[in-house]
């Protein structure tokens, strides 16, 4: 099976799990009266979305270098993982605005209806659900190096983890009584600032990706010694690195004795190549320019 049909794959699993999960969420947040619920479904409804936008990028990202895009179409999954942090940000602010308005309305004095039991369940039905689809993602994510995947993961994660905020709120509005059902709506704000740190991860990373930021400091120095491990290689010089997708590119100045003969600096050259390659990757591009040492 090909890295695309086993993204799609494990795409449509969470998605399934999704809408089963919203719906039902939705249907406990009505009927419990429980905002945290329903805030809790309108993140499950991004899951879904985002799921559907996993689909579509990573169909694109798939195809292969052409005339128009000479390093491939990596940068479409990049793409991907950028508007899964923008759906995340929606969703919060979907979430915290009607908790603060329900948090307003009963420091004016207002009564709030407690949650249902079924509101409860529905949460604690969730954080089982959604844990268990992180860690099958995450791990074929690993498996795929898929950044999309990793990002539809931690989606998965956060989902969990806003249901974990819901049940405790609704929980503790049940248990404690009428004076307490203020946990409700809190719960919800909570889970809403939570998915504002997992969306600012995932809009950092991207954002970097898209413009060329150079890959993390310890990445480039495997490289300057997998390059110098070389014996007739000396000062490599002018590194230059960036992500491209679920790929890296590599390129570097390297300078050899001016009297060797061509072939044996193509040769060498081809060496250093695969020897990157064996480390990062088969997909890795590399460049390197060849300078005689004056």
């Amino acid at each position: 099976m090909t890295r695309e049909k086993e993204i799609n794959k494990v795409t449509l699993v969470g998605s399934a799990g999704n809408v089963a999960l919203l719906t039902f969420k939705f249907i406990a947040g009505i009927m419990g009266h429980s905002s945290a619920m329903i805030a809790d479904a309108v993140h499950s409804l991004s899951d879904f979305v985002t799921d559907l936008v996993v689909l579509v990028f990573v169909s694109i990202s798939a195809k292969p270098q052409d005339q128009s895009h000479d390093y491939g179409h990596g940068k479409f999954e990049t793409i991907a993982t950028f508007l899964i942090g923008l759906a995340l940000v929606a969703a919060a602010t979907g979430i915290v605005v009607p908790g603060v308005l329900k948090l307003m309305a009963w420091w004016g004095g207002e009564t709030l209806e407690a949650p249902g039991w079924i509101a409860l369940w529905a949460a604690l039905l969730s954080i089982v659900v959604k844990e268990v689809l992180y860690q099958f993602t995450a791990r074929k994510s690993r498996q795929l190096q898929s950044q999309v995947l990793m990002a539809n993961a931690w989606h998965h994660r956060s989902d969990a983890l806003s249901s974990i905020g819901a049940a405790v709120g609704i929980g503790g509005a049940i248990w404690l009584g009428n004076r307490w059902t203020v946990l409700d709506p809190l719960a919800s704000i909570i889970v809403g600032v939570m998915l504002v740190k997992v969306a600012w991860d995932l809009l950092k990373s991207s954002i970097g990706e898209l413009t060329e930021s150079s890959l993390p400091d310890d990445m480039e120095k495997d490289i300057m010694e997998i390059i110098q491990s070389f014996a007739d290689v000396q000062q490599p010089h002018n590194l230059r690195t960036r992500r491209i997708g679920n790929r890296i590119a590599i390129e570097a100045h390297v300078r050899m004795d001016g009297a060797l003969p061509l072939n044996i600096v193509h040769e060498r050259a081809t060496a250093i190549e695969h020897k990157l390659k064996e480390r990062f990757g088969d997909t890795t591009h590399v460049t390197l320019h060849m300078e005689p040492i004056k």
